[in-house]
């Protein structure tokens, strides 16, 4: 292919400033020399880049090095970092009954978070933007970032996404319910994820692996899937889907087969067995439907019968779910993040003494995510900043490439 004369330094230009910029945004601050080490540019090429960069706000020159006491020899090296506030990104958490928000800067450091938890119930699919958007709002506005500064907003709800961010249809419309148009009523560029792959993608950030099942599990199951080091999506989004389980009823057990999380069967299943039995338990003290997942929990710890075998019940889920995973895909690690995760030690610890009782080797490494409630939120930043890292020139202003 054959360019002119013309256009051959423009392109050249913005192909140099691509380099530079993605050096700039894994780095703290950086030299001069630093810069033509990792971009193979030589020295002039690099400061006339960081000079457009510096020019067009995006990057802003420090003292040198002599000054910050880091060379004390021959010509003193210039050195650059991003300019503080160049740039945001938003993670949105937009889930059931919880909603939360986080923006960080270009280095991933949060600035500020919110949360906010509804009554699904009692909130629509206008509903859910609106609280979206003021979430988004209230994270920029605590953080002191002008909207005009945000660079890119990823959402997380719970239901598979495809490309275009379209999921499809289901019996129950819950994913329509979920999905509710948020690409076309926020601000700016918008990107739509399935919360369980965003989780894998914290987790990964966090604790890389190269065949690695992250399993959210509150209300649903939903499984984030790497696999030989890859984010599996699906045609429609939907791998990771925990549908699978639909196909495992048992005449002994019917609820077997539904794709409730652990919070959901914790919580009815207790209700289910203080309602048809006359069991001792400390559960008792509680009005029925307040008895929910963290009571249950709570008890076990206490050393609760009927707690306690409720914890069983949902480590053979687990196992079950590992097992399933691990003979489809040859994951080597399930990782159980969200809410739960602080808590579900002895559920895992279950779990592993039915695999090994129960099935054959090999069998997945079972552990909890350390990352807490947020996950989701932190997944959906870490998405946000690997797509500006992988095309930074999309989101560079025109005035820097003129």
């Amino acid at each position: 292919m054959t360019q002119s004369t013309a256009r051959s330094p423009r392109l050249l230009r913005r192909i140099n400033t691509g380099l530079l910029l993605r050096f700039a945004l894994a780095s703290t601050d950086f030299t001069a020399a630093e810069a033509m080490a990792a971009s193979g540019l030589t020295r002039a090429t690099v400061l006339g880049v960081c000079a457009d960069l510096v020019a067009a706000g995006w990057l802003e020159e420090i003292e040198d090095s002599r000054v910050a006491g880091l060379s004390q020899r021959g010509r003193p090296a210039r050195r650059y970092r991003l300019r503080e506030g160049v740039g945001a990104v938003v993670g949105v958490d937009a889930g059931e009954n919880r909603f939360a928000a986080a923006v960080a800067n270009l280095h991933g450091e949060v600035l500020a978070f919110q949360h906010r938890r509804v009554d699904p119930s009692e909130v629509d699919r206008d509903e859910r933007v609106v609280i979206v958007r003021d979430l988004i709002r209230g994270v920029l506005a605590d953080a002191g970032v002008a909207a005009s500064s945000l660079l890119i907003t990823v959402v997380g709800i719970p239901a598979p996404v495809d490309a275009e961010g379209r999921s499809p249809e289901d019996q129950n419309i819950f994913w329509t319910m979920m999905n509710s148009g948020f690409q076309d009523h926020l601000e700016g560029f918008v990107v739509l994820e399935n919360d369980a792959n965003l989780a894998a993608l914290a987790e990964q950030a966090a604790n890389p692996g190269r065949n690695v099942a992250t399993l959210l599990s509150g209300e649903r199951f939903g499984a984030g899937l790497v696999v030989d080091g890859r984010l599996l999506r699906g045609g429609r989004g939907g791998a990771g889907e925990m549908r699978f389980l639909d196909l495992l009823v048992r005449e002994d057990d019917l609820d077997l087969g539904s794709a409730d999380g652990v919070g959901a069967l914790a919580r009815r299943w207790a209700q289910t067995e203080l309602s048809r039995s006359d069991a001792p338990s400390a559960l008792r003290r509680l009005p029925l439907d307040q008895v929910d997942a963290e009571a249950v929990f709570a008890a076990a710890r206490d050393g609760d019968a009927l707690a306690e075998d409720i914890l069983r019940r949902l480590g053979g889920r687990i196992a079950q779910i590992a097992m399933v995973l691990e003979s489809i895909l040859d994951v080597e690690k399930v990782v159980v993040a969200g809410g739960i995760a602080a808590a579900i030690g002895p559920v895992l610890g279950h779990a592993r003494s039915i695999l090994e009782a129960q099935f054959q080797p090999p069998f997945p490494e079972l552990v909890a995510s350390g990352l807490g409630r947020d996950v989701i939120v932190r997944g959906a930043v870490e998405l946000a900043l690997s797509r500006i890292r992988e095309a930074p020139l999309d989101f560079l202003p025109a005035r820097a490439e003129a």
